[in-house]
């Protein structure tokens, strides 16, 4: 069973029992997280697809861990004009173990 969830401008593969990382939510670690924008549902013979989203169902995530991901470096460079910008990013994400999947 698995559900696609839109969370952080996304949409995330949520399969029972399995750890995705998504943008940062606001969860402590050890709570869990209710996401109710769920686009698609799959149950082992049955596909309920939303309009956008399917009304009743939900997917519950216990929060494992809040980190920040490898550093990227953003350079901007214009050829000819001296112009040179370096940057670095570390994007933030919250780890989650998918407990259920529920479709009312």
């Amino acid at each position: 069973m698995y559900a696609i969830i839109e969370t952080g401008g996304k949409q995330v593969k949520a399969n029972l029992g399995e750890v995705i990382y998504v943008e940062k939510l606001d969860a402590q670690e050890g709570e869990t997280f209710t996401f109710d924008k769920v686009l698609l549902v799959s149950d082992e013979d049955k596909l309920t697809v939303g309009s956008p989203f399917v009304k009743g169902a939900t997917v519950t995530a216990k929060v494992e861990k809040q980190g920040k991901a490898k550093k990227i470096i953003v350079f901007h460079y214009r050829a000819k004009k001296n112009e040179r910008k370096k940057q670095g990013h570390r994007q933030r994400y919250t780890k989650l173990v998918v407990e259920a999947i529920n479709l009312k």
